[in-house]
């Protein structure tokens, strides 16, 4: 690990500065596209409009026949499009690939000053950010950056969730940290194919009935990812940067989409991965407050002074701790008016 005293220090001589806080953007949802696929990469103009991080993917999804193909597209989108105040993130291949060391020799000069994010998939430890952070700032000095690029982990293995803590202090660039459910529900040798979501087979259920035991018990199915989301979130607020739902893969299935989304929200991510247009509206609106929770807490902010004491609204209770939480989502629901004027209008603030 760097010492305190060179932890904010550029990596290379003549790169820039590290960034010393994470500025927080609207990001509610990552939106994937294949930059090798034309249809794709035709409706990206009208994209950056829809959209908070519209993310060229080079890795998983992408065939292997079309990986420099897809490495060019990447590199055209960056020098064509104006993306006003949408992101422009990319997704690397892996560490292991054969190509991962092109994809950054080759897109950070040509368009490190267009890109926002770096993506880095199935990350195992600190040391994996500590090499892209050295070879980010080598590049960022041959090309003359001025702005340093961000890097943001995806959860895969067992490996990075049992050291999700380190990957968070790596380095200063860290962005923040998508579950990527799929490929850690292979390597965790857990029996689903699903990609994300929850399974019809993971319940808990209901006591039995002592006065009728062969009665139907109620079930209700659970969480697969709740641990593990629960320690990325807890590691991303300790160390100042983001945590994210990865990807819903039932395209189809909007309703648990939501609700997926909706669970992540409420544990504290900030966003979530689009597949598909369709989810783009869903990740928009699930993580955006709503204005009855944002009323309700102005009131709660407004009522109590300086915020120490306690009062009582609508007989509930509301003391220093209850305003922290309502602060909490004021100050979401200010940044994301800013860019949103429906928003806006419908939080009043």
């Amino acid at each position: 690990m760097r010492s305190h005293q060179s932890f904010y220090k550029p990596r290379a001589i003549g790169a820039p500065a590290p960034p010393r806080e994470v500025p927080f953007r609207p990001s509610r949802m990552i939106h994937f596209l294949d930059p090798s696929n034309q249809k794709m990469v035709s409706k990206v103009p009208d994209l950056t409009a829809k959209t908070d991080v519209l993310l060229g993917n080079l890795e998983d999804g992408v065939h292997t026949d079309n990986k420099l193909a897809a490495r060019q597209g990447l590199i055209q989108i960056g020098r064509e499009v104006s993306f006003g105040e949408c992101q422009f993130w990319t997704r690397l291949n892996s560490l292991d690939s054969p190509w991962f060391l092109d994809d950054m020799l080759e897109i950070i000069p040509a368009i490190g000053d267009k890109l926002d994010v770096v993506m880095i998939p199935k990350v195992e430890g600190a040391e994996d950010m500590h090499y892209v952070d050295q070879l980010l700032a080598q590049l960022e000095a041959k090309a003359k950056l001025e702005r340093p690029l961000l890097v943001h982990a995806i959860l895969e293995t067992p490996s990075g969730v049992n050291h999700v803590e380190e990957i968070c202090a790596a380095s200063p660039r860290m962005q923040g940290i998508s579950l990527g459910p799929a490929d850690l529900a292979a390597s965790r040798r857990m029996k689903t194919t699903r990609v994300g979501g929850g399974h019809p087979g993971y319940v808990v259920r209901g006591d039995p009935d002592p006065d009728d035991p062969d009665a139907p018990r109620t079930t209700a199915q659970q969480d697969l990812w709740h641990y593990t989301m629960a320690r990325m979130v807890d590691a991303c607020n300790e160390h100042g940067c983001l945590p994210y739902y990865g990807p819903f893969g039932d395209i189809a299935d909007v309703v648990a989409c939501e609700d997926q989304f909706r669970n992540a929200f409420l544990m504290g991510c900030v966003g979530a991965w689009s597949l598909h247009p369709r989810q783009i509206a869903i990740a928009k609106k699930v993580f955006s407050p709503e204005p009855e929770e944002v009323a309700w807490a102005k009131r709660v902010v407004d009522s109590m002074g300086d915020g120490s004491g306690a009062v009582m609204i609508d007989g509930k209770m509301q003391d220093d701790a209850t305003v922290k939480q309502c602060r909490v989502m004021l100050d979401l629901a200010r940044l994301l008016a800013q860019r949103d004027p429906e928003l806006e209008k419908a939080y009043g603030l």
